[in-house]
């Protein structure tokens, strides 16, 4: 996902820093940025909070990188 990876270099981060995020290792990380691994619903959800972004842009369904209204249910701890 070359956006995810994009994101990630823009803020100067590394992919171990992203994988403490997601509770997952490096390595595994790296497979989802280079697309052999797909990351699952709440690895997204979590990673839209971070870069304060959408899943769909994540993914590519949308080039608007600002994320939707979140409703006030959403932990929003990133």
């Amino acid at each position: 996902m070359r956006r995810l990876k994009d994101l990630r270099e823009d803020r100067d981060l590394s992919q171990s820093i992203i994988a403490h995020v997601l509770n997952c290792s490096q390595t595994t990380y790296s497979r989802y940025e280079t697309g052999e691994l797909n990351i699952p619903v709440d690895s997204l959800k979590k990673l839209a909070l971070y870069f304060n972004t959408s899943i769909d842009y994540l993914t590519g369904l949308t080039d608007e990188k600002r994320p939707y209204k979140r409703s006030n249910h959403t932990c929003n701890k990133y």
